[in-house]
């Protein structure tokens, strides 16, 4: 059973590198009113990050995927950390140093509420396929992840999730937009019944 895991693994890793070679984002620019070349992929259904492989998740050359059920039945609640959404640079999943401290102030509110979790979501503006977007979506929530894990969270408590370029808080096609387009939200779960 393991080696089949870790043959699929192999297999899934090639095929993604055969598909991502020669890849670079300038030559994925979505230009509004510019017809793209490359036929169009269907809507996918966001990304659910998990936890990344370590040295203690493998075995002799094997790797262990890591159980972590998430949060998916928990209340949520997007109003209560709304003001502590941080935002990146254009192709970029680095925290900057000027948002560190809405990120702190995320860890805060989880070290005053014990019982709460985070959901940390990843989202892009429309330039890029949307497969890469996926991806960026990706890479931006697991930032947001590692700093909360750097600042004492459990990583237990923080769920990741891709929405790529899906969820834009601005619809505009400019810089202006894609600047709040691209960021990292954080959403509260409680308990059910809490």
């Amino acid at each position: 059973m393991k080696a089949i895991r870790f043959t699929t693994l192999i297999a899934l890793g090639a095929a993604l590198s055969f598909v991502t070679a020669g890849c670079h984002p300038e030559r994925l620019k979505k230009i509004p009113g510019q017809t793209m070349t490359a036929p169009e992929v269907p809507s996918m259904p966001p990304i659910q990050a998990t936890m990344p492989v370590t040295p203690e998740s493998t075995n002799m050359g094997m790797i262990e995927l890591p159980e972590f059920p998430g949060h998916s039945n928990w209340v949520e609640n997007a109003e209560a950390l709304k003001g502590d959404t941080i935002h990146f640079a254009f192709d970029s999943s680095v925290v900057r140093s000027a948002d560190k401290s809405k990120v702190a102030a995320v860890a805060d509110y989880l070290k005053s509420n014990p019982q709460a979790a985070v959901r940390v979501e990843g989202n892009c503006d429309e330039r890029g396929t949307e497969e890469y977007n996926r991806s960026l979506g990706e890479r931006r929530a697991l930032a947001g992840r590692e700093e909360l894990v750097r600042l004492g969270i459990d990583a237990g408590r923080v769920d990741t999730l891709s929405y790529g370029e899906d969820k834009p808080v601005d619809t505009g096609h400019n810089e202006n937009a894609w600047k709040q387009n691209r960021r990292d939200d954080f959403i509260v779960l409680t308990p059910p019944g809490k």
